[in-house]
């Protein structure tokens, strides 16, 4: 399959805050997950990109979103559906090789069973993620830091070279 890159704004939806500004990232085919160390390999990858705060596992079957931090997921194993944005919004399907870059407040869940597929999963200059679920008591309040959420100054696969440092251009700067 030939490595692509897709790109998605996902718009607020009334309940989730989502990001109109920076787009989702899919990058179909990016990484050649090696078979063994795989996790290890690609925690390697994001940590020399400035993507830390590693996990490995599936990817949660309910919709949430980060307010504070953007989040990168790279599959290493299986394939599944995610919704991204809510009811209503966008379905990708992700497969291992794939990294998945979502914009602080875009919601996110695995339509499929959680454990589906197996990520790999880090946050620039490995920050401490929040969890948020669309509950109406999160917003205004979850819109506000988001809003303070800066693009990063590298990309989890390619670094300072290309990708999101391109795509997410800082509008201020």
């Amino acid at each position: 399959m030939k490595r692509q890159i897709h790109k998605y704004y996902i718009k607020e939806n009334g309940v989730f805050p989502n990001n109109e500004k920076l787009q989702v990232l899919h990058y179909r085919n990016m990484i050649n997950v090696p078979l063994l160390f795989a996790a290890t390999a690609v925690k390697k990858l994001f940590r020399q990109n400035g993507w830390g705060n590693n996990w490995r596992a599936g990817i949660f079957t309910y919709d949430h979103y980060h307010s504070n931090t953007h989040e990168a997921m790279a599959v290493i194993k299986g394939k599944t559906t995610v919704l991204l944005g809510g009811k209503g919004g966008r379905k990708l399907e992700i497969e291992k090789g794939d990294v998945l870059i979502i914009p602080a407040g875009v919601a996110h869940k695995n339509l499929g069973k959680e454990n589906d597929v197996v990520c790999i999963g880090g946050y620039p200059d490995a920050l401490e993620y929040d969890m948020n679920y669309g509950a109406e008591d999160e917003r205004p309040k979850t819109d506000r830091t988001i809003s303070k959420v800066k693009p990063p100054a590298t990309d989890p696969v390619f670094g300072k070279e290309k990708g999101l440092v391109d795509f997410w251009r800082d509008p201020a700067a």
